[in-house]
C-alpha cells in the first residue's frame, strides 16, 4: 500500500496522509520504507501519516524478553526503531514521521526533541501539560487526582510513545498518542520498560476529544516545531 495520493499538503510541502482503517503493521512499514527511498532518491517529498494499528506489540531495539510478560495476548513485530516494547492498537493514534532529518540539521537528538515538542504542543491544544522526564522517552502527564505514590510524590502517566529509525537521514516510525485505546492491552508488556509509573489516554484524563480532533491539533501544531 503505497503512500500515493495524500490528503493534504502543508506551506513546507510536506504530504499528510490518513488512513480510516486499521492497518496491518506490516503493511505499514512496507509502505514507510518504499516511502522513506523515495524521499531519499528525491523522486517524493516528506510525509506524515496518521493511522491506527489492529492490536499488536512491538519490540524496540533495546526490548528486554521478560518485559513481554504475555506473549501469546497479540502479534508481536520486531520493529527495529529505537527503544523498547509498546503498544499500538484501536484507540490510538499512530503517527508516522517520514522526515529529511539530513536537510533538518543531521542532529538525530535534536529532531527527537522536536517529536516530543510537537507532542507537548499538541497536548496543550486540550490543556493537557504534558512533559518529558530524563531517562524516560516519551511524553508524561502527572496526576494529581490519584493518590501520592510510596515515596510521596504524584504519580505520572506514559501518554506517547516516540520511536524512530533512520535511513539514508530520512525518519520512519514515529509516534503514538493514546487518544481512547483499551489500556487493559498495555499490560501485556512492561511499557517501555518502565514499571514504576503507569499508561494513560486523553479520555482516560477525563477528555471527551475524538480521533479527529487530535489530527486537527497535530496538523495546526506541526509548522510551530518543524519549519
Amino acid at each position: 500500500m503505497p503512500l500515493n495520493t495524500p490528503t493534504a499538503i502543508d506551506q513546507s510541502g510536506v504530504e499528510w496522509h490518513l488512513s480510516a482503517d486499521l492497518v496491518p503493521y506490516s503493511e505499514a512499514v512496507a509502505a514507510m520504507e518504499d516511502r522513506v527511498e523515495r524521499i531519499a532518491a528525491g523522486t517524493a517529498p516528506e510525509a506524515i501519516w496518521l493511522l491506527e494499528h489492529p492490536p499488536l506489540y512491538t519490540a524496540g531495539t533495546s526490548a528486554k524478553p521478560a518485559d513481554l510478560t504475555d506473549p501469546d495476548r497479540f502479534p508481536v513485530f520486531e520493529a527495529k526503531r529505537g527503544g523498547q516494547y509498546t503498544y499500538h492498537g484501536p484507540g490510538q493514534r499512530v503517527v508516522y514521521v517520514m522526515l529529511d532529518v539530513g536537510k533538518r540539521g543531521r542532529d538525530v537528538r535534536c529532531f527527537v526533541r522536536q517529536l516530543e515538542q510537537w507532542v507537548i504542543a499538541t497536548l496543550a491544544e486540550f490543556n493537557v501539560t504534558g512533559e518529558i522526564r530524563a531517562g524516560r522517552v516519551g511524553v508524561w502527564v502527572t496526576r494529581p487526582d490519584k493518590p501520592l505514590t510510596a515515596t510521596g510524590q504524584q504519580p505520572e502517566d506514559k501518554i506517547a510513545a516516540i520511536g524512530i529509525r533512520l535511513r539514508k537521514w530520512i525518519s520512519f516510525h514515529g509516534i503514538s498518542i493514546n487518544v481512547e485505546p483499551d489500556l487493559g492491552h498495555f499490560t501485556g508488556i512492561v511499557p517501555c520498560g518502565i514499571t514504576e509509573h503507569g499508561v494513560t489516554s486523553l479520555v482516560d484524563l477525563g477528555l471527551p476529544v475524538t480521533m479527529d480532533d487530535l489530527d486537527v491539533a497535530l496538523r495546526r501544531t506541526f509548522s510551530q516545531v518543524f519549519n
